[in-house]
């Protein structure tokens, strides 16, 4: 027994040591390089789809030069590496590093733009947690305030629209449940909210006609006559007020409400996404 302790033992320093000596000769063979071959190897992998290698070939190329003319490069395009390999923690890391220490260069908006974009793509569901969304939004606020000329704006403006309509997509959520469980002040709430709250998202027509059936459950005719002739009035053509006014004419066929249009057809331009390559020259 003690005999294979020893053995064991023996091999455990013959591993370490053969992994130091491996070890010793990456970086040997990192120093050896010249930076712009280093770089450009960097590059190779990146346009051959390896991507883990190259953020950690790029990464060495800033840790060996950092005051080269290729060290500022190295940085985003190792960050941006690790964004398609969809590392999104350490994507995010190297593009805050270089937020941090380069806050004046030309490059910053991009790096606060990719910054949002990592979140983006992380984005749960509407029935979890949606801190993740949060800190998306607050990335595309920064490039929408800070750099509104910048050619990000606008991919962040139309990003940070789809977030509102997440967001009240979880409001929708608990809300709905709400309605189900017969809770109807607390659905009635949760429609408020999004009412008040998000007001250019889609939910809206939803959230007005939910209200009206909280507010007939409650035995409140008169509340959801009122949320009724909203709807009616800001959404005449929505298929939601086409079931509000049923509802309400079923109730009530005296009452006067706006009068339903045909739905019309969504008018809105294509938007073409910003590509997320780093403007590196």
């Amino acid at each position: 027994m003690m005999m294979q302790s020893s053995v064991n033992k023996l091999l455990l320093a013959l591993a370490t040591t053969l992994l130091i000596s491996c070890s010793d000769k990456d970086d040997d063979a990192f120093a050896k390089m010249p930076v712009g071959e280093l770089y450009r190897t960097a590059k190779s992998q990146m346009d051959s789809g390896s991507y883990n290698l190259a953020a950690k070939t790029f990464a060495e190329v800033e840790r060996q030069h950092p005051y080269s003319e290729w060290s500022l490069k190295a940085q985003l395009m190792s960050a941006y590496c690790y964004y398609e390999a969809k590392k999104y923690n350490e994507a995010i890391e190297g593009y805050n590093v270089f937020i941090q220490l380069h806050p004046g260069h030309e490059n910053i908006p991009y790096a606060y733009y990719m910054v949002g974009l990592c979140y983006y793509e992380q984005i749960p569901t509407v029935h979890r947690d949606q801190t993740v969304t949060e800190k998306a939004q607050e990335a595309f606020r920064e490039v929408m305030n800070r750099f509104p000329d910048s050619p990000y704006a606008r991919d962040a403006k139309f990003k940070m629209d789809l977030l509102r309509d997440h967001l009240a997509g979880k409001e929708m959520d608990v809300g709905r449940y709400y309605l189900r469980q017969r809770s109807y002040l607390a659905a009635v709430n949760r429609f408020k909210e999004i009412v008040d709250r998000f007001q250019t998202t889609s939910h809206v027509p939803e959230a007005l006609h939910r209200m009206v059936e909280c507010y007939l459950a409650l035995g409140l005719p008169e509340q959801a006559q009122q949320i009724a002739a909203i709807l009616g009035h800001n959404f005449p053509g929505s298929p939601w007020y086409a079931d509000t006014h049923a509802l309400i004419m079923d109730k009530n066929p005296k009452v006067v409400l706006p009068k339903k249009q045909a739905l019309k057809a969504d008018t809105k331009p294509e938007h073409k996404t910003t590509d997320p390559k780093p403007p590196v020259k």
